[in-house]
């Protein structure tokens, strides 16, 4: 066994099941180290997904872990320019909170430091992104410390942890049980216990809080996934109503008439009512990072539930904090809690309703030629029920939160902080990898497939055949234009978005998926709408939706403010072409819905 076949080993002893890289010969050890791995069909089984670039390597080993795949995601990369790629994927882990490890290639130990072709100092590279864990195995004796360690980092930390292996040190005989001397290390590959429930004196305060509330609102995050239903009883003991950050979408289900659905800058008016009428905040798993959609400052009681302490306080000042998980907090937490009345939930489920209604009107609203809203509400009946969701970073988020319902039978997912394009197909992937027999849905917009979407889709070409089930519907929000830019920079610099830094050409994508053997529609008329999304979810194979929609369908803040007004009609009257087009398209109406619901109107009033 050589060095790089036993940093293989040892992954795999961690449960290190599927790796997502790249070739190169900086990380060519390693790469040869999982062959035999990849062929093994038995318990020593890796699965080695080559991706067609490194970024997606990092984004798919961090998507791994969020649709349910390995305890720790991982992806193996070349050194220099690979994993200078890989690095954006790598902050998704970071700034999500996902338990991966990240190794790379690097020049021979004996060139470093010679200007060498490839020669990147990626321990600085990496500092940051690696701060849980990061170090270069430099002599044969560290493998089994140095990998034990990045995975229970990476496990207890929720965070990337990062090896640097140099190419000949890969190639070095290894040494699989360190001497019993002076200057070695021996370690395990058990991982770590977990918390679990706070103290009784800290939940006997945050249920005095709680029961003191009259108006309760949760706020739910990636942290109570896996304990919908006892977030749902918590909920029903206390009256609550229930608003969801992106990373929880699918903790509650979206249809329950006191679950408000999104909140923030792509939130509901349910959601920012919620908010701002309570007098009363739980918060389970979730650091949503808007504070102006919390409640006002001194307005509600808090308390905050994470596996994280130094995770609490940190939005919104609350007044206890319990650290620990949320299912063993809630379940000890649960029989200390008073049964409230419904009265709360009422006014809460007549501005969900409200909402709905609002939100069935802007999906019926005329558009050139597809409304974007339309198209996706239409798949919300017929999602399957154990669908799996990747979504990118852009209009398509803003669709995703307000117009597609989903529950705790889904799993749904993005680049959550980091909000970067390009991670929608690489979620894709990583999901439909880790659950082979869920039907997946990939909802990206133009840029974001225009960036690496339609490269990723020759991975999918690679490996469709060898899913259980072959449903992967990717559907391209095509509106030709870079929108949630343009809206930005309309709403917020009061400026005319520049058609020479915003437009994008308009590709054939559903040609080029059939290009690869795969299949795909283009609609470009509302008519149209049924019959492809029929199609495309009985396809037996891979199906691209290139969905012609108008960049113009507004998105509008839950709550617009004075400035985003004032901004938004200076860039209207300085001579945005757009502007008499989005006005005829319904646009006044949303504005106006907007300033009512800022005077605490209905929209249809």
């Amino acid at each position: 066994m050589n060095v790089a076949e036993h940093v293989v080993e040892r992954l795999h002893a961690w449960g290190v099941g599927r790796v997502y890289g790249y070739p190169g010969d900086g990380i060519g050890g390693v790469i040869a180290a999982l062959a035999p791995r990849h062929e093994d069909t038995g318990e020593g089984h890796i699965d080695f997904v080559q991706v067609r670039h490194e970024e997606t390597a990092g984004f798919a080993a961090t998507a791994d872990v969020k649709y349910g795949g390995n305890p720790i995601g991982c992806c193996v990369v070349t050194g220099g320019p690979g994993a200078l790629h890989a690095l954006n994927g790598v902050y998704d882990a970071l700034m999500d909170r996902v338990p991966i490890v990240a190794v790379l290639g690097q020049t021979a130990s004996s060139a470093l430091g010679s200007s060498y072709y490839q020669e990147v100092d990626l321990a600085r590279v990496y500092a940051d992104v690696g701060r849980a864990y990061l170090q270069t195995i430099t002599d044969a004796s560290q493998v089994q410390h140095m990998v034990d360690r990045a995975c229970r980092t990476a496990l207890a930390e929720r965070r990337p942890a990062v090896l640097i292996v140099p190419s000949d040190v890969q190639e070095r005989d290894a040494v699989v049980d360190p001497p019993d001397a002076h200057g070695y290390v021996h370690s395990s590959a058990v991982p770590s216990s977990t918390v679990a429930a706070p103290g009784a004196a800290d939940l006997a305060r945050a249920a005095e809080v709680l029961n003191a509330g009259r108006k309760v609102a949760l706020l739910v995050g990636a942290g109570a996934l896996g304990h919908s239903a006892l977030v749902e009883q918590v909920a029903d003991r206390l009256g609550a109503g229930a608003a969801k950050a992106l990373l929880g979408k699918t903790v509650l289900d979206d249809r329950l008439p006191w679950v408000t659905g999104a909140i923030g800058l792509l939130g509901t008016t349910a959601s920012w009512h919620l908010m701002r009428h309570c007098d009363t905040l739980l918060i389970i798993g979730s650091n949503m990072p808007y504070s102006e959609y919390y409640p006002e400052p001194g307005q509600a009681r808090g308390v905050q539930i994470d596996i994280d302490g130094a995770q609490c306080g940190l939005k919104y000042a609350t007044e206890v904090n319990l650290t620990g998980d949320a299912g063993a907090t809630l379940t000890a937490l649960l029989p200390l809690l008073d049964q409230h009345d419904d009265d709360w939930r009422t006014e809460v489920a007549r501005h969900k309703r409200r909402w709905d209604d609002y939100s069935a009107q802007r999906a019926a609203a005329k558009a050139d030629p597809v409304n974007p809203e339309a198209v996706v509400r239409a798949i919300s009946a017929r999602l399957p029920a154990d669908a799996a969701v990747a979504v990118d970073c852009g209009t398509s988020t803003s669709w995703y939160a307000r117009d597609l319902d989903l529950g705790p039978g889904h799993l749904g997912s993005l680049s959550g902080l980091l909000l970067s394009m390009g991670g929608g197909m690489p979620y894709a992937i990583a999901a439909k990898m880790a659950n082979p027999d869920r039907p997946v849905l990939a909802m990206i917009g133009d840029g974001a497939m225009q960036m690496n979407g339609v490269n990723e889709l020759i991975t999918v070409s690679r490996y469709w055949e060898r899913w259980a089930n072959r449903s992967f519907v990717v559907l391209v929000l095509n509106n030709r234009d870079l929108s949630f830019v343009t809206w930005e920079t309309r709403a917020t610099l009061g400026a005319r978005p520049d058609p020479e830094s915003s437009s994008l050409p308009d590709v054939p994508y559903a040609d080029w998926a059939r290009l690869l053997g795969l299949d795909g529609a283009r609609l470009e008329h509302p008519d149209q709408i049924d019959s492809v999304l029929d199609a495309a979810f009985a396809a037996d194979r891979p199906f691209v939706i290139d969905a012609v929609v108008d960049a113009n369908v507004p998105l509008i803040p839950p709550h617009l403010t004075a400035d985003q007004v004032l901004q938004t009609a200076k860039a209207e009257f300085s001579g945005d072409p757009a502007f008499f087009g989005i006005v005829a398209d319904g646009v006044r109406e949303s504005v106006v819905a907007k300033a009512k619901a800022v005077l605490g109107r209905h929209p249809s009033e």
